[in-house]
């Protein structure tokens, strides 16, 4: 089995690469710092067998580094890694594609167990993990809602939302206005910092 591991910080790009390697059945293991590194790499010597990109990497723009993968790798499965999106952004990542999401704070075993059952053709998630969309949610928010809440808590625009997301633009802004509604917030900055005094995100 061959993975490709994409990840801007070095230590935990080394730290899963090493996990991997070292595991039964994962004979090569090929590293890249940014998205466009990873879009070499897919193009060298090697088919990966599944490549994991981290969410927050430079290039990555949220979801649209992962249709890029998707796009350049084929038939290749393409997991999110992060360490830092909500549940909320996992449940996006796979509705848009993705084989699975990764919390970096996985143990080896479970990582190495992951890995190979998306290699496999089946989409990963921790349970306990996508649990927690529903409990940080309140007020009757959607999966969609807490997404979008999550990018304004993030400062981004409806349109750096829109892309994340792959939605259109117009939609994140009615997105905005239920979820303001539902929050009882002023506007979208005020929606924000309800969203972090009760951590929703």
């Amino acid at each position: 089995m061959r993975v490709l591991v994409a990840d801007d910080h070095d230590l935990v790009r080394e730290t899963i690469a090493s996990f991997l390697v070292s595991s039964d059945g994962i004979t090569v293991v090929e590293t890249a710092a940014t998205l466009d590194e990873a879009l070499v790499a897919v193009q060298g010597e090697y088919v990966f067998d599944l490549i994991l990109l981290d969410y927050n990497m430079p290039g990555m723009n949220g979801l649209n580094g992962l249709a890029r993968m998707k796009e350049a790798a084929g038939k290749v499965p393409v997991s999110i890694l992060s360490g830092t999106a909500s549940p909320a952004v996992a449940q996006a990542a796979i509705e848009a594609g993705a084989m699975g999401f990764v919390p970096k704070t996985l143990g080896s075993k479970s990582m190495v167990s992951a890995v190979k059952f998306m290699a496999m053709g089946e989409v990963y998630a921790p349970f306990d993990f996508m649990q927690k969309a529903q409990e940080k949610t309140v007020g009757n928010l959607t999966e969609r809602e807490t997404a979008v809440l999550q990018g304004l808590c993030e400062g981004k625009s409806n349109k750096e939302i829109a892309r994340d997301l792959d939605l259109q633009e117009v939609t994140i802004k009615l997105h905005v206005k239920t979820l303001s509604r539902k929050l009882e917030a002023r506007n979208r900055t005020h929606a924000a910092m309800i969203a972090k005094e009760r951590c929703l995100v």
